[in-house]
């Protein structure tokens, strides 16, 4: 990390920190005051995206279903990362034998989507700043079906997501989104009441 000066905040962005088993101990010997931010959505929905990253750049892939469950639809597979991320109370009751709750704040995908400066505004209150990017920053741009950032006035492009968001999901059917759904439902239920927030999944 670089060094920080009195005043400034520095930042690191990295998905994987949380699903990762060493991260919390290693960060936490870093530094102990450290806040986390962490981004989750509905663990099906974000499964099927996971799929969707794979299949645009391995195109030859097993159907969705076949590798979210063994042997056909038998158990779900949960050593298939694309599942296996979405167990977020697992990785939280890791993260929590380093850091209190006190440290993170959960945002939740699916506001950041359809309010994105209210959960900015969080973002800011977390991290003790003035709230400074409000809803005159956002618009929503239908193509991506996503909010975009607006610049500032010394440029007229705005900032959106990169290609490798927005992209369409392939068809999976209402059979196995409803298994996972009820796979789901368990981790998730613990996961709000580990956070203290419900997120609306189930």
């Amino acid at each position: 990390m670089p060094r920080t000066l009195d005043g400034q905040i520095t930042m690191e962005k990295t998905p994987s920190y949380f699903v990762t088993r060493e991260a919390p101990r290693r960060i936490r010997s870093m530094s102990p005051n450290t806040k986390l931010i962490v981004v989750v959505r509905n663990p099906v929905t974000r499964a099927i995206s996971d799929y969707a990253q794979m299949l645009s750049k391995t195109p030859g892939l097993p159907s969705f279903h076949a590798l979210a469950f063994r042997h056909g639809l038998g158990p779900v597979d949960t050593a298939w990362s694309a599942v296996r991320i979405g167990l977020y109370a697992q990785h939280l009751d890791n993260w929590l034998r380093y850091f209190p709750l006190s440290h993170f704040l959960f945002v939740s995908g699916e506001r950041l989507v359809s309010d994105p400066a209210g959960e900015v505004g969080r973002v800011q209150d977390f991290l003790g700043l003035k709230r400074v990017v409000t809803d005159k920053h956002f618009y929503f741009n239908a193509t991506k079906g996503f909010p975009c950032l607006k610049k500032a006035q010394v440029s007229d492009h705005p900032r959106c997501l990169g290609k490798s968001k927005g992209r369409p999901h392939p068809h999976v059917p209402e059979a196995v989104v409803q298994r996972l759904q009820a796979f789901y439902r368990p981790f998730n239920r613990k996961f709000y009441q580990m956070t203290g927030q419900d997120f609306g999944w189930d």
